[in-house]
């Protein structure tokens, strides 16, 4: 099972190799792989498996910041509205093929990206999803 905070939905459907550093891209790539053979995500609150290798250094960048929290809110919000439940912490989810594709063409028609403001990678998102999301690493086998 792989814990993800809610915002890192978001930046799944963007993620194309790049990151905070080597030690972090190198487990956001374990993460997409996991995720590429079909296990599920739970939702959790705080630091996740995504944050795990900014967590060892002395002053995380913002896992635990008010901004990243609220982000958090803002995403599960329109996550939820999105697949008609709420995305309560411990829900369970796939992200295969069908539920990347309605996350991916939210995300591009803006209907996701509340949480997306003031997120230092979000111009680096928005020409990913113009560019139709062909650079991503996350594509599910199944679903």
């Amino acid at each position: 099972m792989i814990r993800l905070r809610p915002h890192h939905l978001l930046c799944l459907q963007t993620y194309i190799g790049k990151g905070y550093s080597a030690e972090f891209v190198a487990g956001y790539e374990r993460i997409v792989t996991r995720l590429n053979a079909g296990e599920e995500v739970e939702i959790i609150e705080g630091p996740d498996d995504i944050c795990a290798p900014l967590l060892s250094e002395q002053t995380c960048p913002h896992c635990h910041n008010d901004s990243v929290l609220h982000r958090d809110a803002l995403a599960a919000r329109e996550i939820a509205r999105l697949i008609g439940r709420d995305l309560e912490i411990g829900h369970r989810m796939s992200l295969d093929r069908s539920t990347l594709a309605r996350l991916r063409a939210a995300f591009a028609d803006g209907r996701l990206r509340s949480a997306c403001q003031s997120c230092p990678w979000s111009a680096l998102c928005d020409e990913i999803a113009e560019g139709g999301f062909a650079q991503t690493h996350l594509h599910p086998l199944s679903g």
